[in-house]
């Protein structure tokens, strides 16, 4: 019942409204550069942050046939649908499309990629969620129609959810949705309700 004490000034108004009134009682920050970065590192790159915590462990990159054609520095510096960094480019044989990180397999530390932007290894229809919490007892947390969001800034997506138990769910997507990551959050709503969520586990077509 905590949340029924809080109180969002802000939960109305989008950025650029909240910046206008900053700047007409003159805080200085109403002109600062929006930050997407983290927080609590500051100015430091995020893979020396993480350098200074987790070793890494380099390994093989391979396709999705199973062929090596790379390196990488530590799973752990890549993401799915990542395009940048992956130093695998000018292959040949072979399509001159980019290269785009699909899986992570931690057993063998091994990075998986596909070529193209649309690769049908980059997307999926269903996914399974852990540690999932409802904000209310009310919510109704049965089998049935939602939207979910799985990244920042992303349109709510038409979803179900298929089977729950205790703290983990399959969520089923309307359209198979692309670089659905293990380790993101996913958010259930219900029209403009958010309803709750979990922690993406991984991504299944069957």
């Amino acid at each position: 019942h905590q949340l029924a004490h809080a109180i969002f000034p802000l939960g109305e108004l989008d950025k650029s409204e909240v910046r206008a009134i900053a700047r007409q009682q003159g805080f200085i920050v109403h002109a600062k550069k929006d930050s997407t970065g983290i927080c609590f590192i500051g100015e430091r790159k995020f893979r020396d942050f993480l350098q200074r915590f987790i070793p890494a462990r380099p390994g093989d990159i391979v396709t999705t046939a199973g062929t090596r054609i790379g390196e990488h520095s530590g799973l752990m510096y890549y993401t799915i649908g990542q395009r940048q960094g992956l130093g695998i480019g000018g292959i040949e044989p072979g399509s001159d499309e980019p290269w785009y990180v699909v899986d992570k397999t931690l057993d063998k530390n091994r990075l998986i990629v596909a070529q193209g932007v649309d690769n049908p290894a980059l997307f999926h229809s269903k996914c399974r969620i852990t540690d999932l919490h409802w904000i209310s007892a009310t919510s109704n947390q049965s089998p049935g129609e939602y939207s979910a969001r799985i990244r920042y800034r992303q349109q709510d997506t038409p979803c179900r959810l298929v089977a729950s138990e205790s703290d983990t769910a399959i969520i089923e997507f309307s359209q198979p949705q692309r670089a659905i990551t293990p380790g993101q959050a996913l958010v259930l709503y219900r029209g403009q309700q958010c309803l709750g969520g979990g922690t993406i586990e991984g991504a299944f077509n069957s």
